[in-house]
């Protein structure tokens, strides 16, 4: 990285706008920055760096935005950082400028403008400079990518600041860890310690969730062995658990199968014993039901005795109805009889009330006769029925056509009457037509007028605002000019007045035996002396100061004199000298007469539809007048058609209907009489062939009741049963033979009547002791299937240990292997003998090159007398492997090195800081750091140190790198020729290079 140029503007101490040529400073290898304390050396430095990544370091960091911006600075100017340097090859451009609090352009205040950043890059071909971003990220993200280091690290490696190396080489190994840490960017080995712990973590809590899983299903075998089963005091992670649980469950297996065979033996037994208590069960049982059953059959017996007697008459009772049973169809054939005959009269009379007194008497020949002529007579109407239908058509027809006729004639009275205001609507539209276009033109005309009546309006404004601006400033400026001109004046005088009294000024500084400036004399017999009024030096400068600031703020007046007179000329050719108040009552005018106009305009595309519309209109009220005609036409004849059918209908139904309202009518009444005349006649002969069968039926039914051997009829009526008598009397019957049988059947049986002569069976006994022997085979069945479970279980809970413990082999050997490696890394295990971690081990080997490339220059700088070493010691309880010591080659012996003086701190701290920018360059890929700056500390060294260290800074040439020392000891300024000074004064701090 070499730096070009870097340009400053309103940036810390600098009010203006101060740039720095680091190509000519370079040229000579070493250059010096100086100036009194406080007048900006550090700012320059801070500039480079917020260039380069946006914020100044060390304590300065936290200052962004305003508190970067000069207080000298004048309102209008914004802070602003430009650094042109080489960097990987490419010429780059970086332009920062923070966030803006400036006045705002129109009224009071203020507002804050955003931070802005620019990355440029120059073609090596052309020349031209191109833009690549403005984004602060990637531009940020794009210059530590280039330079491979971050803000910390260039701040320690190119901006070698003032103490930091010397309490870097005073620290303890914790101070020392921190600060390489940041520079060499070790917390990716912190990030392994901490991976492999939480690896170890894992992995522990991973083979104690196993072991607690072994743990689980040995216990649940213990709780399935019954107790049977011993368990270690044993804890998830200790060694042994999983050989212990396997033997255990081994031992708790053998003894259920044990069990298993001593539970199928009692079952077998018990099995046996319940066979022979089920057969003594069995006989009692059968026993007791064959003396129960011959108990049953010898009540039953005893029961039919006592009820043969109403059975008997049941017998009776049934032979009659059986009797009576040949006498039933004759009495249902005489009831149906009478029935229907009973039924015929009543239709009959019923028929015969709804005829003429004239045919009440009449028989079913005259009735049926009747009918016939009244079906006839209602036959010959069917032609005067369709007539009547076809007059009620015509009516329909004539009444249709009177409709269309009325529709017609309104629809050409409508039409007629529209068409009559035809001519004057079409032309009332036409003329808006026109008048709306013409209002159209006029209001572009007018919009463009009232463009330019705005225009000079705002001209006029502008110009009268710019012209008492103008007074104002021209006042201001003629102010500035008599206090420029007072000032010179003043300041005249005094120059007058010290050149007058500069003999006296001289006589001051004259001693005996000193020279004379002026004439070289040594002896001053008469030395002038001082007047009343005297003015010294510091009053002319003063009074000269005085006058710089008036004629700046002449200058200034004049400057905005002359712009405001530009803008007002600008402003008044706009506006000519029409006054503002007439331009605006013109602007009112055309603004009124446009909208006048605009509205007009407005109604065209409305009348423009209109008369389309009415067009429209016109067509389809002129094709519906002809339509109405021509229809009114076709109906005439139709008409007279349809009257001559109708007369001719009319003569025909008068004839046809009589003294009915219509011929329906009068087929209803025909109608109806023939059905009434049909319906008496069925009846009259359906009621005497009903008194023929009620006779016939008479005459059977008495001799069916002889020949059954019944009296009279009523009495072979009386011994019939009905349906459900019948049943039940049969039920009954059935019943007691049934009964009777089986009695018979069962007191028949040997093995029964045998029983009976027996001893009563002991039911009770033999059922307690069946009970007791199931009971034991129950028990005996459960104690077995529960050693079956048992076995079954260990079983399964002991292959899914022996699993888990095939699982958790891997996991033990992962968990040994990954916690003796984070022991290790962590400088906890007994291999590792120094206790050092591995980012102490990383930092300890960055620290021995940083010793090693330190050393070559430290022992230029001290005339070989010191060597710089690394040390693994560990000190107290801290870290090991960060101690740093020195070799004083004079005593031949390693000391501390707290224990080096002011200066030999110093030209040490610069050794150690040389070596450690040569190793994080190496470290961050190689990057060349052209340009390096060392901050303060040379005051400390006496001559020959100096020398020595200033041949050393002069020897970094031989890379092709530049040094710039930063520092205000005088005689730096005649060692080193190449010099960029730092000047300060009121109006803020400037720079001023020389010697290149």
């Amino acid at each position: 990285m070499r730096l070009h140029r870097l340009d400053i503007t309103a940036f810390g101490p600098f009010g203006t706008t101060q740039g720095v040529d680091f190509d000519a400073l370079s040229a000579a290898g070493l250059f010096l920055l100086h100036g009194p304390t406080g007048a900006g050396k550090t700012s320059v430095l801070d500039a480079v760096c917020y260039a380069l990544y946006g914020s100044v370091p060390g304590a300065r960091q936290g200052g962004q935005g305003t508190t970067l911006r000069s207080d000298h600075a004048a309102p209008a100017t914004r802070t602003s950082v430009t650094l042109e340097l080489t960097v990987a090859g490419r010429r780059l451009e970086i332009t920062r400028q923070p966030p803006w609090e400036r006045p705002k352009k129109r009224g009071a205040g203020t507002t804050v403008d955003k931070a802005q950043t620019w990355l440029r890059e120059r073609d090596a071909a052309t020349g031209a400079w191109k833009d690549l971003s403005r984004s602060h990220q990637e531009i940020g993200e794009e210059v530590t990518q280039l330079l491979g280091m971050s803000r910390e690290q260039f701040c320690q490696v190119v901006l070698l600041p003032q103490g930091d190396f010397a309490r870097f080489l005073r620290a303890d190994a914790e101070a020392r860890g921190k600060l390489l840490g940041r520079l060499f960017d070790t917390h990716r080995f912190a990030e392994v310690e901490k991976r492999l712990a939480d690896r170890r973590r894992a992995a522990e809590a991973r083979v104690r969730d196993g072991d607690a899983g072994l743990l689980a299903d040995a216990h649940r075998m213990q709780q399935a062995a019954g107790g049977a089963m011993e368990l270690p005091e044993l804890s998830p992670g200790e060694p042994g658990l999983a050989d212990a649980v396997l033997t255990a469950a081994a031992v708790a297996r053998s003894t259920a199968r044990e069990q298993l065979t001593a539970a199928h033996c009692r079952l077998a037994t018990a099995e046996a014993v319940r066979a022979g208590a089920g057969r003594a069960l069995d006989e009692a049982r059968e026993r007791h039901r064959l003396q129960r059953r011959f108990a049953e059959a010898r009540e039953r017996a005893e029961r039919l005795r006592e009820r043969s007697g109403a059975h008997d008459e049941d017998q009776a009772r049934m032979e009659r109805a059986r009797k009576a049973e040949t006498v039933a169809p004759a009495l249902e054939l005489r009831d149906s009889a009478d029935a229907e005959h009973r039924r015929a009269a009543a239709a009959e009379e019923r028929a015969r009330a709804l005829l003429p007194a004239s045919l009440a008497d009449a028989g079913p020949d005259g009735l049926a006769a009747a009918a016939r002529r009244a079906a006839e007579e209602r036959g010959g109407l069917e032609s005067a029925r369709r007539a009547e239908r076809r007059l009620a058509e015509l009516l329909d027809e004539r009444a249709g056509l009177e409709r269309q006729e009325r529709a017609d004639e309104e629809v050409r009275e409508d039409a007629e009457a529209w068409l009559a205001d035809w001519e004057a609507t079409r032309t009332a539209l036409q003329d808006r037509i026109a008048t709306a276009q013409q209002a159209a033109t006029r209001a572009g005309e007018l919009a463009a007028r009232r463009d330019t009546a705005r225009h000079r309006l705002e001209a006029a404004r502008t110009r009268d605002r710019l012209t008492r601006d103008a007074e104002t400033a021209a006042e201001q400026a003629g102010a500035a000019r008599e206090q420029a001109l007072a000032a010179r004046q003043h300041w005249l005088d005094l120059k007058e007045q010290r050149l007058s009294g500069i003999a006296a000024e001289l006589a001051a500084g004259l001693t005996d035996g000193a020279p004379c400036a002026v004439c070289g004399a040594t002896e001053h017999p008469a030395p002038a002396r001082r007047v009343a009024g005297h003015v010294d030096r510091e009053t002319e400068e003063r009074a000269l100061s005085g006058y710089q600031d008036a004629e700046d703020r002449r200058a200034e007046a004049d400057r905005r004199l002359a712009g405001v007179r530009e803008e007002l000329a600008a402003a008044g050719a706009g506006a000519g000298d029409t006054p503002a108040e007439q331009l605006a009552h013109e602007l009112d005018a055309a603004e009124r007469e446009y909208a006048r106009a605009r509205e007009a305009a407005s109604a065209l595309h409305a009348a423009q539809e209109e008369l389309r519309a009415a067009e429209r209109e016109h067509e389809l009220r002129t094709a519906a007048h002809r339509d109405a005609a021509v229809r009114a036409a076709a109906r005439v004849g139709h008409r007279e058609r349809l009257d001559l059918e109708r007369a001719a209908l009319e003569e025909e139904l008068t004839q046809a209907r009589g003294n009915a309202p219509s011929v329906a009518a009068r087929a209803g009444q025909l109608e109806r009489q023939a059905a009434l005349l049909t319906d008496a006649a069925d009846a009259a002969r359906t009621a005497d062939e009903a008194a023929r069968r009620l006779k016939d039926a008479d005459a059977r039914l008495a001799d069916a009741a002889f020949r059954a051997g019944f009296d009279t009829p009523r009495a072979a009526a009386d011994a019939l049963l009905d349906d459900d008598a019948h049943r039940q009397l049969q039920r009954r019957l059935d019943a007691w033979h049934d009964e009777e049988a089986a009695v018979r059947a069962v007191l028949a049986e040997p093995e029964t009547a045998a029983a009976a002569r027996e001893p009563a069976a002991d039911l009770a006994a033999a059922q307690q002791a069946a009970e007791a022997a199931d009971r034991a085979v129950r028990d005996a069945a459960s104690a077995r299937d529960a050693a079956a479970r048992r076995c079954a279980e260990l079983d399964r809970l002991s292959a899914r240990a022996a699993a888990s413990v095939r699982r958790l082999g891997p996991l033990r050997e992962e968990y040994d292997r990954v916690a003796r490696m984070a022991a290790l890394t962590a400088g906890t295990s007994a291999e590792n003998e120094r206790r050092m971690r591995l980012e102490s081990y990383v930092l300890a080997a960055r620290l021995e090159q940083v010793a090693a490339a330190a050393t070559v220059r430290l022992r230029r700088m001290s005339s070989g007398r010191y060597t710089l070493v690394h040390s693994d010691d560990r000190t107290g309880r801290g870290r090991s492997g960060l101690g740093l010591h020195v070799v004083d080659a004079w005593t031949g012996r390693e000391r501390d090195t707290a224990t080096l003086s002011g200066g030999e701190t110093f030209f040490a701290s610069l050794a150690l800081a040389l070596g450690l920018a040569d190793v994080v360059t190496d470290e961050a890929g190689g990057v060349r750091l052209d340009t390096l700056f060392i901050d303060e500390g040379f005051g400390s060294l006496d001559d020959q140190t100096l020398d020595e260290v200033l041949d050393v800074l002069d020897s970094l040439r031989e890379r092709d790198r530049s040094v710039g020392i930063v520092s205000h000891v005088p005689d730096l300024r005649r060692r080193i020729h190449a010099q960029l000074e730092v000047e300060k004064d009121r109006s803020g701090s400037r720079l001023r290079q020389r010697g290149t």
